[in-house]
């Protein structure tokens, strides 16, 4: 099977759940003793007999107290880059699996 719609959704999810957690980090920035979300990824299944490849995500909260709003932008526009990445490998793969059928049909 091929992977890469499995890694692309999985990738999308992580975007998703990044951008979420810097938009929940932002919008509580002025709260007293906030402590900011912080996502962390891991890849998974890259070898033989393991689960889907894709990529694990998960979400802990900082060690420091207080906003730190220019990370949480560029943390956006990380995040906005990885979406639109994962959804361009999706497209293509939809492409390339039409024009393998228009051969074969």
């Amino acid at each position: 099977m091929n992977p890469i719609l499995p890694i692309s959704l999985s990738g999308l999810q992580a975007a998703t759940t990044r951008l979420d957690a810097s938009a929940h980090n932002i919008a509580n920035a002025q709260t007293p003793d906030f402590r900011r979300e912080v996502v962390q990824q891991q890849t998974v299944g890259t070898g033989q007999g393991q689960e889907q490849p894709g990529v694990l995500v998960t979400i802990g909260k900082s060690s420091e107290i207080g906003a730190d709003l220019a990370t949480d932008l560029v943390e956006q526009m990380a995040a906005s880059a990885t979406y639109k990445a994962n959804l361009g490998s999706i497209r293509t793969q939809d492409e390339l699996m039409g024009s393998l059928l228009d051969i074969r049909a």
